[in-house]
């Protein structure tokens, strides 16, 4: 890649350093989108015994680059994001992608439209972790970061998305388990 290019680069991904998201971190700073998507990539590579079958380099590609609309748009949040909003992130993403050297957009454009579509299990199990993570990242978080609708939101997010595997399941419900405990001891204070 020439040079230039790959500094333009370096600056997008700075700017996903410096949005910050919805979610908290356990010292009581806002998490960046850059943060939120290694973080899924490291959760996704601890996947692989438990999914064999699953091209997981993939699954790690789609984790690193799902949320790169949101170095334009910044991070709108799962219960406040409209359709307008996707519609201008994929925008962002074609802007994005058009402006690559050939090889990297040949790469990267059906990745893309694997997530978008979501009929592949490498698809499904990026958008599973990505629901996942925001969930043990809340609970990580302090309660004084949630906002009402959390408390019931996190009891139920991603259900949809870790239905395919039992694995998923388990651990969603483990997860469940975590919040329901966060929420009982805050109580109980």
């Amino acid at each position: 890649m020439e040079s230039r290019k790959l500094l333009e680069l370096m600056s997008l991904a700075e700017k996903l350093k410096n949005t910050t998201r919805h979610s908290w971190t356990s010292s009581g700073r806002q998490e960046s989108v850059a943060e939120h998507s290694w973080r899924l990539a490291f959760m996704a590579f601890f996947m692989k015994d438990e999914f064999p079958e699953v091209d997981m380099e993939k699954v790690i590609l789609m984790c690193l680059f799902h949320d790169l609309g949101e170095a334009v748009t910044g991070d709108i949040p799962t219960f406040n994001k409209t359709k307008n909003d996707e519609i201008t992130e994929n925008k962002e993403i074609q802007y994005f992608l058009n402006t690559l050297p050939k090889m990297y957009k040949d790469e990267l454009a059906p990745l893309f439209k694997e997530m978008d579509e979501q009929l592949t299990l490498e698809a499904k199990l990026y958008k599973a972790l990505d629901k996942l993570e925001v969930l043990i990242q809340h609970n990580e978080s302090d309660l004084s970061t949630w906002i009402p609708l959390e408390y019931e939101l996190n009891l139920t997010h991603g259900d949809k998305e870790v239905a395919f595997s039992d694995y998923l399941k388990g651990l969603r419900k483990i997860i469940k388990e975590d919040t329901v405990k966060k929420i009982e001891e805050e109580k109980n204070l």
